[in-house]
């Protein structure tokens, strides 16, 4: 696939509307770009996540899977931005399957869970968490749409499991995860 953009600046959304792949005129405000713009926002995120990974060695190794992730992602864009239901989805159920067979590999190596795990940890892991987040919104603002992408939905929940694994290999495989304490304040002594 060859896509060539001639003009970055094209006025068309001036008066608060923009253009879907099939050239359908749409509020900026709908729920459809909103979607959109959550999926880009979520890429952007994975992005720096990417910028932190190259400088721990330990995660560098990762860097050609997180690219596969935001093409996966584009993959995802073109879905919502071309809502036909005849048409076959760029983002299909391998993508999916893929992405839990690594978090799954990730796990296995990872120490038990025994509590909830508060986001942060090392820089990576932070960031991991952030980008988890983010999916769990994309997810939310996708969930609403009409004509919904068959495997967006499927997608998205394991991306957001993903980089919850991510967070924790980041973490010396759960080792220096940082706990929730539960009642902490509560049990505080004046």
């Amino acid at each position: 696939m060859t896509i060539r953009i001639d003009r970055i600046v094209t006025r068309g959304g001036d008066g608060g509307q923009t253009s879907l792949g099939d050239g359908t005129r749409i509020s900026k405000s709908s729920l459809r770009i909103e979607a959109m713009g959550t999926v880009d926002e979520l890429n952007a995120q994975l992005g720096v996540l990417c910028c932190h990974m190259e400088q721990d060695a330990r995660m560098s190794g990762l860097i050609d899977e997180m690219r596969q992730i935001q093409s996966c992602l584009f993959d995802l864009g073109a879905d919502l931005c071309l809502p036909d239901p005849g048409r076959s989805p760029s983002l299909t159920s391998e993508a999916s399957l893929w992405l839990e067979n690594r978090l799954e590999d990730m796990r296995l190596h990872q120490q038990p869970l025994q509590s909830f795990v508060l986001p942060g940890g090392c820089l990576v892991a932070a960031q991991a968490h952030l980008v988890r987040t983010v999916a769990r919104r994309a997810e939310r603002r996708v969930v609403v749409l009409e004509q919904l992408p068959v495997e967006a939905l499927r997608f998205l929940n394991r991306l957001s499991d993903y980089f919850f694994v991510l967070a924790r290999h980041a973490n010396n495989s759960g080792e220096t995860d940082i706990l929730w304490s539960p009642g902490r304040w509560n049990r505080r002594k004046n």
